[in-house]
């Protein structure tokens, strides 16, 4: 590759790094607001302050979740089909059991009770029958319900508009959350924390919480609160039927209106198909009777059903604000957990304080390089000028490219970029070494500086490639910073090796070996 070629190929390479570094510039040392700023370089908790989080997934309440359905739903079925029973209970988060009218007996390996059977073990005695959840099953589930967990508080987090939230599972149970930047603390706990599990119920006007029958109803409560002091002025009891009729699982939207005749916020919820069918047909046999609202345990409204409603939508109403409308609707969009959550660790960085790492790590790059200036200018002279000129090249390269991909800069990162200050200057040290041992041994300049590249080049390969394996493996194997430092590292490798054997070699040719006679080099 000639000289011409090989300088057009550097500066377009330096074109495109300054166009995808230009927005970080603009985004942290001008006065633009950097949210506002597209294809910057995002900063991590660390740097510009947020919100850490240990949250706990209880996946021990969706396996006890897991049995109670199948208690109801076997329970549903037998009256459905008509058999002798006295009832279905719960007796453990992993057992269920029939109790059935002595003398009679169900087969529960045959259709339609085979489907809520294959996660239990059947054991019959007397006139019990006992389902217990097979271990293999149990593990599933805990496991299925960490994942979920995930996935929901991923959509639920991205409502807050935050840049590059890290949400990462930890030992068996645990999700680790980092939310860089956020401002307002209370709202994301007011989005991460709740479950969301919204169920219908039909209520019984005439039971009272005295004289409820407890087999077939439940009771469950209507807070009611004083939005000014904010404390809790009752609860209003609910006598509901057992039987859930419609869960959140079908909702597929869920907005903010406005009552037109209160101006009041509530909440209009949107089913899909099935849901929306199956909404139809409960207001449709339901009407003239109350039906319960329930979000998390509590009621929130039990309208009466006034006729059929086919559209399939529904309305959430209570005593919310505008903001608190808002955040339930994008909730529930997001869905419930499939078990409880509770936040163990909670730790809030301040911006201030990610200022100062941001100056601090800054300062220590821009002394580092300083250090090494002044030294390739002494000991290497002219061609340690070089080596400067190609290690800023190579800062920029790595700046560009975690843009261009919309990475995240950590505070381990910064220390993989003042790592590859030292290892650019290390690359570019061998070269220069190798060109003085060439000089002792000829007196052509223009020969000792092209055997100098050729044989320092293996041995800047080898010695790159092997700590980009361990880069590579740290990125692979490695959470939360160490990928942080990684990733930096891998991309510094990468561009040192170009900058050095590329761009170094450049300012030779260009110095040096362009001229019709070379008698000596700054080395």
């Amino acid at each position: 590759m000639n000289v011409r070629v090989k300088g057009l190929l550097i500066l377009g390479v330096l074109l495109v790094a300054l166009y995808y570094v230009f927005p970080t510039y603009r985004a942290y040392f001008t006065n633009a607001d950097p949210l506002s700023v597209e294809g910057k370089l995002n900063l991590g908790l660390d740097l510009q302050g947020g919100m850490y989080l240990d949250v706990e997934v209880k996946a021990g309440e969706a396996v006890r979740e897991v049995t109670r359905r199948t208690a109801q739903e076997l329970e549903d079925v037998m009256i459905d089909e008509q058999i002798d029973f006295i009832e279905v209970r719960q007796t453990s988060p992993t057992e269920a059991v029939i109790e059935m009218e002595s003398g009679k007996t169900v087969d529960l390996e045959v259709s339609p009770f085979d489907r809520f059977i294959v996660q239990y073990d059947l054991l019959t005695e007397g006139n019990l029958i006992r389902l217990t959840l097979r271990p293999d099953e149990i593990k599933r589930i805990r496991k299925n319900a960490i994942k979920q967990a995930l996935e929901v508080l991923r959509n639920r987090i991205d409502g807050l508009g935050i840049s590059e939230p890290s949400l990462q599972l930890q030992g068996e149970n645990s999700i680790v959350i980092q939310l860089p930047g956020l401002k307002d603390r209370d709202k994301a706990i007011r989005l991460i924390g709740p479950q969301a599990v919204l169920e219908f119920y039909l209520t019984n006007p005439d039971a009272t919480p005295n004289t409820y029958n407890r087999l077939t109803e439940i009771i469950k409560y209507q807070e009611v609160w004083d939005k000014a002091t904010n404390t809790l002025l009752r609860k209003n009891p609910y006598v509901l039927e057992k039987k859930i009729l419609l869960t959140g699982e079908f909702i597929r939207d869920a907005q903010v209106r406005f009552d037109p005749q209160t101006n009041q916020p509530y909440v209009s919820l949107s089913f899909d198909s099935i849901g929306a069918d199956r909404f139809a047909k409960i207001t449709r046999r339901s009407v003239g009777r109350n039906l319960a609202i329930v979000l998390d345990d509590k009621v929130q409204s039990a309208p009466v059903i006034r006729e059929a409603i086919t559209g399939g939508e529904a309305s959430i109403s209570g005593q919310f604000t505008v903001e608190e409308a808002g955040d339930l609707g994008l909730v529930l969009r997001s869905g419930s957990l499939p078990a409880p959550i509770q936040i163990r660790e909670e730790r809030t960085v301040g911006a201030s304080l990610g200022e100062d790492s941001v100056a601090a790590s800054l300062n220590a790059l821009l002394l580092g390089g300083l250090f090494v200036l002044v030294f390739m200018a002494v000991y290497y002279r002219v061609s340690g000028l070089f080596a400067v000129a190609a290690l800023v090249f190579n800062i920029i390269l790595i700046l560009s490219v975690l843009s261009a991909f919309g990475a995240t800069l950590t505070l381990p990162g910064m220390a993989g970029i003042v790592l590859t200050i030292g290892m650019a200057v290390d690359a570019n040290v061998l070269i220069f070494q190798r060109i003085r041992e060439e000089l002792r041994r000829t007196e052509n300049p223009r020969a000792a500086i092209k055997e100098g590249f050729a044989k320092a080049f293996r041995t800047i390969l080898d010695a790159n490639v092997t700590t980009l394996f361990a880069a590579l493996a740290l990125l692979q194997f490695g959470t939360g910073p160490i990928k942080g430092f990684a990733v930096t590292l891998s991309i510094g490798i990468l561009a040192s090796m170009f900058t050095a054997i590329i761009v170094t070699r450049l300012f030779f040719d260009l110095v040096y070996l362009q001229r019709r006679q070379l008698k000596a080099i700054s080395i």
